[in-house]
């Protein structure tokens, strides 16, 4: 980068530099999560006192719920195929975390997932229910719960299981919510309900925030815009913020908050009134879902259970003689067909419920069905050829921001791993680097470097040279150590699919990037399982493939895989290796 020339730095940052644009521009499947931050370690407060005095934690245990280590926030890898986008997240938020009440037991802990969402969303005519646990992902890695806490009512007290009156999870646990409106079970899995009201201050979508009180809040300004996706729900269809179109066929219309399609049975707009009838039946839309009579008894309406206790508390308004598109916006799995930013020729998509006060009404999030075909689900291994769409984290890449030259100095900004240390160095004429700026640590995931120079033309160059030991998104394991250029924390492969392979056999290897990866028109130069040489060397994206062929009389064992590319100018090759990254059988 030439030190008079701002907007360059991207040419000489070495490995691992580039600008933006991972994914497929124009896929809202893919581009919709947010990535930007995945390299900032995950920060609670631990209690009220920690945020009055604005002291975050990025380790914590009570005894029971451990973050040893630290733990990077989110969305950490993306891929994709014809049919699947699979994600890996440590579920943990972008945001700070907490307060939770002093009485509240749990903190949230790194969930290690990893989770298959349908690439195309398919409507669904028997419409099944929702189920406990993730029932998808908000696009900051965090886990969507249904609107249920769990507990149901039995007959004569209240209990977990399946029923016909089921506890509604905001009502019921909303004083165990962060401000955030998160929270976590017993397992650590931070979790939204109702309302994803930090994720949806960082997009943008008529939050404020006050820093004093450290709250969220609806903007009271008037709506400017059609709320961003929020997440995408199991069954492949998206979620968006609280505000859509006036007209869902028509993105000229103006916008508005979305109106649910349920009310409380209190006998306002048709519903009938339970604290008069007591809870003799369940509504309409209960007995659609359950398969069941509508007689089904709950307790009565009373200071131990009043009225909203429950979802079936709720009546949904096309049961009561309103019309959706007039009387309200969603339908009773709380989504419409609409058009949308992303979907100019329309999509079905959820919307979040809130009253217009900005308080999370019912169903929130979702109806107590999903209106497609739940196929989504937990994986373990990418069972399938994929396309690597980001990796995140500890692969981050760095990222030049910002360069500007003034009075012989030179600033730089860029994006960094957290954990990581770096080291500036800069030559005159490319006949030698030299050190300018050594053990520069990043504030949180970002650094701005001043750095003086008496040359007349000066190039820099960035080199991470340190990571600190960190709780893998991948597993419990921890990775650190020393990385490319005299130091740390760099280039490794993050996995090797097979793993494993018979002797006197020919096997294909895929082995993924991690670390600094090298720009994409880089070539390897060799790859090697232990001693073994590999052929037929390719690579696409992230993803390098190659051949083995296993002796008859190789060794038994787990072996290093190596991928050698070569270096930046002046650098030397640089290996990319994954410890006992395969067995010889």
């Amino acid at each position: 980068m030439r030190k008079n020339k701002v907007g360059s730095l991207a040419t000489l940052l070495g490995f691992g530099m580039v600008m933006s644009g991972w994914g497929y521009a124009g896929d809202a499947r893919i581009d919709s999560w947010l990535t930007k931050d995945s390299g900032r370690y995950a920060r609670i407060y631990a209690n009220a006192a920690a945020q009055s005095a604005r002291s975050t934690s990025t380790t914590w245990s009570n005894g029971t719920q451990t973050q040893a280590l630290p733990s990077y926030s989110g969305v950490q890898e993306l891929y994709s195929s014809a049919n699947w986008i699979y994600l890996r997240t440590t579920g943990l938020g972008l945001h700070t975390m907490g307060p939770w009440p002093a009485n509240f037991p749990n903190l949230p802990v790194n969930q290690h997932a990893f989770y298959r969402l349908p690439r195309q969303g398919t409507a669904s005519m028997t419409h099944a229910l929702t189920d406990l646990g993730s029932i998808g992902y908000f696009v900051d890695g965090v886990a969507m719960f249904d609107s249920r806490d769990g507990f149901v009512w039995t007959g004569s007290a209240e209990g977990n299981g399946v029923g016909y009156w089921n506890r509604d999870a905001y009502v019921n646990e909303g004083p165990t919510f962060d401000p955030a409106n998160a929270h976590q079970p017993g397992n650590g899995a931070y979790h939204y309900h109702a309302n994803p009201i930090a994720l949806r201050h960082i997009l943008g979508d008529h939050v404020e925030f006050n820093a004093t009180t450290q709250a969220y809040s609806e903007s009271v300004g008037a709506v400017a815009q059609h709320s961003p996706i929020l997440g995408w729900v199991r069954d492949g269809f998206p979620i968006y913020g609280p505000y859509g179109y006036a007209n869902a066929a028509n993105a000229a219309s103006g916008v508005r908050r979305m109106i649910s399609g349920y009310q409380l049975r209190n006998g306002e707009r048709g519903t009938d009134t339970l604290s008069a009838s007591g809870r003799t039946s369940i509504p309409a839309w209960a007995t659609r879902l359950y398969a069941v009579a509508a007689t089904q008894s709950g307790p009565a309406v009373s200071t131990a259970y009043p009225l909203g206790r429950y979802m079936e508390d709720n009546a949904y308004l096309g049961d009561c003689g309103k019309i959706q598109g007039t009387d309200f916006d969603l339908d009773e799995w709380n989504g419409r067909f609409a058009v949308t930013p992303e979907f100019p020729n329309g999509t079905y998509a959820y919307f979040v419920s809130i009253a217009a006060n900005g308080t999370p009404i019912f169903p929130y999030n979702i109806g107590r069905a999903f209106y497609g075909n739940p196929t989504g689900a937990a994986v373990t291994t990418l069972a399938e050829t994929v396309t690597t769409n980001y990796m995140g984290g500890a692969q981050s890449p760095i990222e030049g921001e910002v360069s500007k030259w003034a009075n012989a100095e030179v600033t730089l900004v860029w994006s960094a791993l957290e954990g990581g240390t770096y080291r500036v160095e800069s030559t005159s004429q490319f006949t030698g680097w030299i050190p300018v700026a050594a053990d520069v640590v990043p504030v949180r995931n970002r650094v701005t470097k001043v750095t003086g120079t008496s040359e007349n033309q000066s190039f820099f160059r960035l080199v991470q040279t340190g990571m600190a030991n960190f709780d893998s998104v991948t597993n419990t394991t921890t990775t650190g150590g020393p990385g490319p250029g005299g130091g740390g924390g760099g280039p490794a492969l993050t996995s090797v699919t097979p793993n494993s392979g018979n002797r006197g056999s020919t096997v294909s290897l895929a082995m993924v990037l991690g670390g600094m990866a090298p720009p994409t028109n880089v070539n390897p130069l060799s790859a090697t399982v232990g001693t073994i040489a590999g052929s037929n060397l390719s690579r696409n994206g992230t993803t390098v493939t190659a051949s083995f062929a296993i002796p008859a009389t190789a060794t038994l064992g787990v072996v290093t895989v190596s991928v050698v590319f070569p270096g930046p100018p002046g650098m030397g090759n640089v290996t990319f290796t994954l410890a006992n990254g395969f067995t010889i059988r």
